[in-house]
């Protein structure tokens, strides 16, 4: 079940009595959570709703929350935040836990709580019984990442359910600025919805006035104007972050870091694989994987070669040297298109 389905079961009927919430999208595991609250009246929640981190506290603790009757309400809520016992994770001077108790609970819940387990993990570990009798008693809420679709139909979806309209022009620019990251995506969208209070209509103009690129995405631009050859981009877009209070460290960290994500997708899908299968196995986020795609298949191995051993010389002179990183990078400009003309 994902969030949507979870808010359309809570409106239509009672909230079953315990939830497993599993997954490390961040921001769907507080949605799910905000959904959960919701059912518990702000009047009531100082009394009836109780939160547990299982890193500090013992889930007897929780459980012992969980078997009390509400205070003068109808349900209460108790949130077990993570439950790393469930994993193979080891913790070091770890809590004890007393899974006895725990899995006695989920066989008998009480029936006036709501026990949700948030589970901010990939996976558990299926080979423990706790776990087979967790996933048998509980409904399994997915808090996964979502792809750039899923999280362009959620993102929509909230607005819409909040009264607001926005453009499709609006929603590209949102995915782009923000590497289609839902987490990012969530975060921006109340000060769009400020932004556009009176018509309730969202705009590309109002998404790029307010949405700050990450340097990722600037970097991105600087990487397709370095295989350009625009040196005179290129040294534009490298001085606007130098402006913007970036460390020439870090510019050319994640210039590095860019080159060498574009050599292993030219290398690997050369071999195959999918967008879907290059995305696990170098475990990035898929959108960074689809554009990169798109730019590696328009430049050699040579040239995307040659562009990251030429960073990697401009890194060793900046931690070595107390020369001018501007002009580090435009010698490197330099030397990289004789490099090209070169091969040609």
């Amino acid at each position: 079940m994902d969030i949507t389905e979870l808010s359309q079961q809570l409106k239509k009927a009672s909230p079953a009595p315990i939830y497993l919430v599993l997954g490390t999208q961040q921001a769907l595991q507080q949605q799910a959570l905000d959904q959960f609250l919701s059912l518990i009246p702000s009047a009531e929640q100082v009394m009836n709703v109780g939160r547990y981190d299982m890193e500090t506290t013992p889930v007897a603790t929780a459980l012992d929350d969980a078997m009390s009757a509400p205070f003068f309400g109808e349900r209460r809520l108790v949130v077990i935040n993570k439950p790393y016992f469930l994993t193979g994770e080891k913790k070091r001077g770890k809590i004890d836990h007393d899974l006895d108790s725990f899995k006695r609970y989920l066989n008998h819940p009480e029936m006036t709580t709501i026990l949700v387990i948030l589970a901010p993990y990939e996976k558990l570990d299926g080979r423990k019984g706790i776990v087979k009798d967790l996933k048998k008693a509980a409904v399994t809420i997915s808090a996964v990442p979502l792809n750039e679709q899923q999280a362009r139909q959620q993102v929509v979806g909230r607005l819409m359910d909040a009264g607001f309209q926005i453009d499709q022009a609006a929603v590209d620019e949102l995915v782009r600025r923000t590497n289609a990251d839902y987490g990012l995506m969530i975060a921006n969208l109340a000060k769009l919805q400020i932004l556009a209070y009176k018509d309730k209509h969202i705009t590309q103009q109002q998404v790029a006035a307010l949405v700050p690129q990450s340097l990722d995405e600037n970097v991105f631009d600087l990487v397709t104007a370095v295989l350009r050859h625009d040196q005179v981009k290129s040294l534009s877009l490298y001085r606007q972050l130098l402006a913007g209070q970036q460390q020439p460290l870090r510019i050319n960290a994640v210039l590095v870091g860019q080159f060498r994500l574009l050599i292993q997708l030219k290398v690997l899908s050369s071999r195959g694989l999918s967008q879907g299968n290059l995305a696990k196995q170098l475990n990035v986020h898929p959108y960074r994987v689809k554009l990169g795609l798109r730019t590696a298949r328009n430049f050699s191995l040579l040239a995307l070669e040659n562009a990251y051993l030429g960073l990697v010389r401009i890194e060793r002179a900046l931690k070595t040297t107390q020369r001018d990183p501007a002009l580090l990078f435009q010698l490197f400009m330099l030397q990289y298109a004789h490099q090209v003309r070169v091969a040609k």
